[in-house]
């Protein structure tokens, strides 16, 4: 019996001692009918309900494919999710991860078009710019540069009534059932079942799938084995010999695939929350960049979105990101274990200083909190022309925004790319 499992780093041949729901995985063995059973239930797993995540399991479900999704997030969005805080004065909302998103490519804009018709999704018709911090002036939007292609004349997009309702939506397709608050703690592929299983961060078993899809790359980076001490669920190596004397001869599946994971570049940043009793009469627009600051990046009027409800008719919501460069420089102080709520109210603090520093803001918010994103932006792509990552003999894809383009018409088009893979396959059988 074979055991694949798969991680940015390469592992050395070593004795292996797997358990999977208080039994060793040879235990399993005679058992394929059993394991057959359960994955034609549940034939295709999709770890991660980011965009990526969610348009590929929607997708494969609109095939007539089951699908299960697995996030360990209250709900789907990723980084295109919605953060709620109730005040007051009232519940406020906040798109703290991507603002918005524009489209290139014809196949992303059907998918985008049939979501506007669908209401989920609908165009931002605001006026955007850049601030110049050395000379304190507003300048035309040509020039802006955030995590995206300069924007032009495209057409801005935004999920109504939240950047996840899009991912709320894809997720509710017939079809497909969701797992939230479930952490994956080990990705394994059984050769002799032909079928992958998964375990829960605890051990549990959480089912066999015939194929899987993996669009949160923290499953394989080594950032998993710094914040948690454990490898990460997906191992890039495989083990064959025999289990009972823990011979092994280290094969290294798909080499392709480890080469490429190992280490994804990202750029780290905060969101700081903000909401004013009134609004900012300083700023002419509901969006810009910032130019020549070393902490500030970016900052949207959230409130202004269409579908958002004011908490008071005046009130108005912002997001601010800070630069990349910020944020490596807390987290090489501090490290990348999560923020004690003191340390994010410090970071609140300081980031609101900045934003108050550059004569925009003259009023303190009623509202403030700060949010970290660790390694939710890529910085390259690693999936070349097919935009996913692709191991037929396994029927494992990976893909997200880090292998098309670090946007999310990328993540979009990366999760159209997988499926259709998946899916061609399937067909075939």
């Amino acid at each position: 019996m074979a055991i694949a499992t798969i991680s940015g780093t390469p592992l050395l041949p070593t004795k292996l001692h797997i358990v999977a729901s208080g039994r060793k995985i040879e235990e399993g063995r005679g058992r394929g009918s059993e394991a057959r059973m359960a994955a034609a239930a549940s034939r295709v797993a999709v770890v991660g309900a980011g965009i990526s995540g969610a348009v590929c399991a929607s997708m494969l479900a609109g095939r007539g494919i089951s699908v299960t999704v697995f996030d360990s997030g209250r709900g789907p969005g990723g980084r295109m999710s919605q953060r709620r805080e109730s005040t007051e004065a009232g519940d406020l909302v906040f798109d703290h991860g991507a603002p918005y998103f524009t489209i290139a490519n014809e196949e992303a804009m059907d998918l985008v078009t049939s979501w506007e018709r669908m209401g989920v999704v609908a165009q931002w018709n605001e006026r955007f710019g850049c601030f110049d911090v050395s000379t304190s002036k507003f300048v035309d939007l040509e020039n802006v540069r955030i995590y995206w292609p300069k924007d032009g004349e495209k057409k801005k997009y935004v999920g109504v009534p939240g950047m996840n309702s899009v991912c709320k939506a894809l997720c509710s397709h017939p079809g497909i059932q969701t797992k939230f608050q479930t952490t994956i703690g080990k990705l394994d592929w059984l050769e002799g079942m032909d079928s992958w299983l998964l375990s829960g961060s605890g051990g549990e078993s959480l089912g066999y799938f015939d194929s899987v899809i993996v669009s949160d790359k923290s499953l394989f980076s080594s950032r998993h084995s710094t914040l948690t001490g454990r490898p990460p669920p997906l191992e890039l190596v495989l083990f064959t010999g025999v289990l009972e004397h823990g011979d092994f001869i280290d094969t290294n599946i798909v080499p392709r695939l480890a080469e490429k994971l190992h280490d994804i570049p990202v750029r780290p940043c905060y969101a700081l929350m903000l909401s004013f009793s009134e609004p900012l009469p300083e700023i002419p627009v509901k969006g810009f960049a910032f130019k020549n600051s070393k902490t500030l990046n970016w900052a949207f009027c959230d409130s202004s979105k269409p579908g958002r409800q004011y908490t008071t008719p005046l009130s108005e919501c912002w997001v601010v990101h800070s630069t990349a460069e910020y944020a490596d420089g807390i987290i090489s102080r501090t490290g990348l274990k999560k923020h004690s709520a003191t340390v994010l109210s410090e970071i609140a603090e300081e980031l609101f200083r900045e934003f108050e520093g550059t004569g925009l803001v003259k009023t303190r918010p009623f509202f403030m909190k700060a949010h970290r994103w660790g390694s939710a932006f890529p910085a390259s792509a690693i999936g070349g022309e097919d935009l996913c990552l692709w191991d037929e003999s396994r029927r494992l894809a990976i893909c997200g925004d880090f292998c098309a383009s670090p946007s999310i018409e990328g993540a979009l088009l990366s999760g159209l790319r997988a499926s259709s893979k998946l899916s061609n396959l399937l067909s075939s059988l």
